[in-house]
């Protein structure tokens, strides 16, 4: 019976403790302990950080487009043309009405070989001497983020998908124009009303 009597005062008295301690008291463990947050100075300067506006804009239309048009490829939008049976090439100077550089980055590559046999179709078109390679620098294989990061750092590409989510990134990086696969043709947006097919 002492024993338990010890170890219940024990309890009591760790229990005490613990209600004497404050939640931010240097003796708690750091991964249990509250940090306060320092109040804001009013007086205190606000910084706000805008990215830098492309040389290449010219009230929101951007100049370093135009023909011969560099146009990157993304995953999707080849299994949609074959899935269409388009001719990528063909139909992009049909949509265009110029001559058209197709890319083909690296990690959409990749992204295509993961694919395994079912896409070895869209491999062999890509490994036509027609389309451009560009290579990655970054680690992994996520082809939208390289694309995103790629058309904001060089105006000059027309990028060509038909994913919704990565539609949306291209969206908010003005000057940068949209391809994409709709009713059995290809159709731009975001493009001086006298170039492409408007869908």
């Amino acid at each position: 019976g002492k024993q338990k009597k010890t170890k219940k005062i024990q309890k009591q008295r760790n229990g005490q403790l613990k209600r004497l301690l404050k939640p931010t008291d240097s003796r708690i463990k750091e991964q249990v302990r509250k940090i306060r947050k320092k109040a804001k100075d009013p007086h205190e300067m606000k910084v706000h950080e805008a990215t830098q506006q492309s040389s290449a804009l010219f009230f929101q239309y951007n100049t370093q487009l135009g023909p011969p048009y560099h146009i990157v490829l993304d995953t999707n939008f080849i299994n949609f043309s074959i899935k269409n049976k388009l001719d990528i090439v063909q139909n992009m100077m049909d949509c265009l009405y110029a001559k058209c550089i197709p890319y083909i980055s690296d990690c959409v590559r990749a992204e295509l070989e993961k694919l395994g046999n079912k896409y070895k179709l869209a491999l062999r078109i890509i490994s036509d001497p027609r389309f451009e390679r560009l290579p990655c620098l970054h680690k992994g294989t996520y082809a939208d983020d390289c694309l995103v990061e790629r058309v904001r750092q060089h105006k000059c590409y027309i990028v060509a998908t038909n994913d919704k989510d990565l539609k949306n990134r291209i969206r908010k990086i003005p000057g940068v124009p949209i391809m994409y696969v709709a009713a059995h043709k290809y159709a731009i947006e975001r493009m001086p009303e006298a170039y492409g097919v408007k869908a």
